[in-house]
This record gives C-alpha cells, structure tokens and sequence, in this order.
C-alpha cells in the first residue's frame, strides 16, 4: 500500500517532494499528493516532513 498524505494536515512545505525517488508526489492546488502507482513504500517523505502527516509502512 502506497504511503499517503493526510491533507487536513499538511502544511504545503513541499519537503516531501523534493526527496521522493521515484517522483510520485506532486502538488495538488495548496497541498501533495501521492500517486499510488509509482511509490514504492521507500519512506523518504514520511521521514521529512516537519509535521508528521504522512503515514504508511515501509517495504
């Protein structure tokens, strides 16, 4: 299951897109988005984003 972005709390800092490898988060108006089909469930935005409101597990 793809990590997702909870946007009720996300701020709209783009911390998260900037390190995404596989390029599966992009803005979506004032807020990101995950796409599905191309994260790989590495973690990396959850890991930066200063607010938390990222969630998922790990491969």
């Amino acid at each position: 299951m793809a990590f997702k972005i909870d946007k009720e709390q996300c701020v709209g800092c783009g911390a998260c897109e900037g390190v995404c490898p596989t390029k599966a988060i992009s803005q979506d108006g004032d807020k990101y988005k995950i796409d599905d089909a191309k994260c790989t469930d590495c973690g990396e935005c959850a890991g930066v984003c200063p607010v938390s409101c990222i969630s998922g597990t790990k491969k």
